[in-house]
């Protein structure tokens, strides 16, 4: 089963209290390629490395099932 906006969605916002947050489907709906812009109090003061490296355990179950997955956090 394809990974859905919903889900992503529901996986960050268990793993972060959002300030904001767009998460774009760049796959013309088949749920294969993600990009992912996250506002959040937990990433200040760190580096973009961090900040990726916590988005990225947050969703290291969905991202295994992605082609594609691009992230913003800030």
């Amino acid at each position: 089963m394809p990974v859905t906006i919903e889900d992503l969605e529901r996986a960050i916002r268990a793993a972060f209290p959002v300030s904001h947050l767009v998460i774009e489907d760049q796959s013309s709906g088949c749920g294969s390629s993600y990009a992912i812009f996250l506002v959040s109090e937990v990433f200040e003061g760190k580096s973009t490395l961090a900040r990726h490296r916590l988005i990225n355990q947050a969703l290291k179950q969905e991202i295994s099932q992605l082609h594609a997955f691009s992230q913003v956090g800030l």
